[in-house]
């Protein structure tokens, strides 16, 4: 694990190569990098989409533990992949949105000229973003996922109801009938759960949201527990099959009888902030919250 400092002297950039926009993106920063007079290194992928002559690193992983700050560009699903990976190196993430809605993003692409040499002289804040783990089994293979946003038990493509036991610390608190369930984290508190009707979080909360989606007890409403808590779920229905994604992105399957583990996990994700800017502004500007006029 890296001293926490704000000095920096190698910059990793890592992009989703699905996005062509990324590509004037991610150069338009490397000279930002050089004029600062700091080097950079990149993911291999990063490197062949945008033509890169910088060091090259395997993956995200890799990439993340050689450099001092790492610059994403993408969306959210970048973030999280890039998340996942910075977090056994604690090295800061600072993310630049290409498209979409970007929550976990810090500033657009539009605004690289303006921000990008702020960050290079070390002018941010560190933002720590809890993470949560998932252990089990699934179908008899061993589980063991880590997500930033949250993990989904949910149906597979047959549209019939699932059933789930969950328990919080040792004790029941319910069994749902419907879709499945998000366990999410303060930070995927704005993601699907926010869509399935949970409420939006403040990041720096010690807390598990659990969310039902699409219950068939309408009674059935999202439960707030402390992150300290240790969550259970048991799958109780013979079909459809129960699926289990990591962040969306990290998927196993599941059977009868098995049960998931979720706890806060050690590894923990840095986001690095420009001064003055806050979780509420985002969601101000994200959610297009214009206030009232009385």
């Amino acid at each position: 694990m890296k001293k926490s400092s704000n000095v920096i002297q190698r910059v990793g950039l890592l992009a989703n190569t699905d996005k062509p926009a990324c590509r004037s993106a991610v150069q338009h920063a490397l000279r930002l990098i050089s004029q600062a007079g700091l080097s950079a290194a990149a993911d291999a992928a990063t490197v062949a989409m945008a033509g890169l002559r910088v060091a090259q690193w395997a993956d995200a992983a890799a990439l993340a533990e050689a450099v001092d700050l790492l610059l994403v560009f993408g969306g959210d699903g970048t973030m999280l992949r890039a998340a996942r990976a910075a977090a056994a190196s604690q090295t800061p993430v600072f993310g630049i949105n290409i498209g979409g809605l970007g929550f976990l993003t810090a500033v657009s692409s539009r605004q690289l000229v303006a921000t990008l040499p702020v960050v290079l002289s070390g002018q941010f804040s560190l933002e720590q973003r809890a993470m949560i783990v998932a252990r089990g089994t699934g179908r008899s293979q061993p589980i063991r996922q880590v997500a930033l946003n949250d993990f989904v038990i949910s149906r597979g493509p047959v549209s019939r109801l699932i059933e789930l036991e969950v328990r919080v610390d040792n004790l029941v608190l319910t069994r749902y009938r419907g879709d499945g369930l998000i366990v999410s984290t303060p930070t995927g508190s704005t993601a699907y759960s926010l869509a399935a009707g949970g409420a939006v979080v403040s990041p720096n909360a010690e807390v598990f949201t659990l969310t039902p989606i699409c219950p068939h007890t309408l009674s059935n409403r999202s439960v707030i527990v402390s992150l300290a808590s240790v969550v259970q779920v048991k799958v109780l229905s013979q079909k459809p099959d129960t699926i289990l994604s990591a962040d969306g992105q990290v998927h196993s399957e599941l059977t009868t009888g098995d049960t998931l583990t979720i706890r806060r996990s050690r590894q923990q994700v840095r986001f690095a902030r420009l001064p003055g800017t806050s979780f509420f502004d985002t969601l101000r500007e994200k959610m297009h919250w214009s206030g009232s006029s009385v």
